[in-house]
């Protein structure tokens, strides 16, 4: 849920413009940046964000009867679309949070609005590079286990991903890095690169309850594991053998090789289907992470913004 700031005109999560209430929540008429500022919400209208706190029975702090601010602290709409992917980003990366607090973020924010920063995210960088173009400094290079615990880690588990059984390379952290800067080697376990990136910043313990409940489904992957690996190695083999009869008649149109040609035509198309239906049960695999990660995070929020 988002809702634009009367003040500087930023469209911005709803978390900016609520408060805590002694009976219930408050919904503000101007975000927190611009609160920070200095600005009093009591002078400003916001229909929208009025009428949403009147439907939640939540306390509105502004103009109740005045009309829209419709001349903004940041005029310029592109500078605006440009702060409010900065704060996006922000707002969406634990690791960020944990190493920069909010009012300092802001703070630097607020900054670069008024001209005492001399820059303005630009949507072409990277949310690092912005970072540090406003002199905000965070550490997204947390991982920091080296070579031989790496290789230690690999040795241990037979280079078999410890989630679903198919052949990694991966070192995983139990517990994210980017929330508990542990690099220790009982925090250290096995993963495929597809679990890896699956996993990412979702609690071990909930990543395992979610993985033990398909145990079928972790097996069929590694079957088709298996069998691609055995067919692609195949496929391999006959065309190194048709490349080299190739040469050695010295012709391109024959009989024989034409034969070998069809051959590996259906190979190639066994190989094919099958891959088609080995991404389709990974791709539902991943929806099924995705959403019992997200349903999660859903139950621990408190109410709807």
């Amino acid at each position: 849920m988002k809702f634009q700031c009367s003040s500087c005109g930023l469209r911005m999560n709803s978390l900016h413009f609520k408060q805590e209430g002694l009976m219930n929540p408050k919904l503000t008429s101007i975000c927190d940046l611009c609160q920070q500022r200095g600005e009093q919400a009591e002078n400003f209208a916001n229909i929208a964000v009025n009428i949403f706190a009147q439907s939640l029975l939540y306390t509105f702090v502004g103009q109740k009867n005045g009309a829209d601010n419709t001349t903004f602290l940041i005029k310029n709409k592109d500078a605006r679309k440009r702060y409010e992917a900065f704060i996006q980003d922000y707002d969406g990366n634990e690791l960020a949070q944990a190493q920069l607090n909010r009012q300092d973020f802001n703070e630097a924010v607020i900054a670069s609005e008024t001209g005492k920063i001399a820059f303005v995210p630009k949507l072409e960088l990277t949310f690092a590079e912005n970072l540090e173009n406003m002199g905000l400094n965070v550490d997204f290079q947390l991982n920091e286990v080296d070579y031989i615990d790496r290789e230690r880690i690999r040795a241990k588990y037979q280079y078999r991903c410890q989630y679903c059984g198919r052949r990694g390379r991966s070192v995983d952290h139990k517990d994210p890095v980017s929330l508990s800067h542990n690099n220790d080697f009982d925090n250290l376990i096995l993963s495929c690169k597809e679990c890896n990136r699956i996993k990412s910043n979702m609690p071990f313990a909930l990543f395992m309850k979610l993985n033990k409940q398909i145990p079928e489904v972790n097996h069929k992957l590694v079957k088709y594991e298996n069998a691609l690996a055995t067919l692609k190695g195949e496929f391999e083999q006959k065309r190194r053998e048709l490349a080299a009869k190739a040469h050695l008649k010295g012709i391109v149109n024959d009989p024989e090789l034409n034969q070998m040609r069809k051959q590996n035509k259906k190979l190639q198309d066994a190989i094919d289907s099958l891959q088609s239906d080995y991404d389709e049960l990974r791709s539902l695999r991943e929806n099924y992470f995705n959403t019992g990660w997200k349903l999660t995070q859903e139950k621990q929020k408190g109410d709807i913004i």
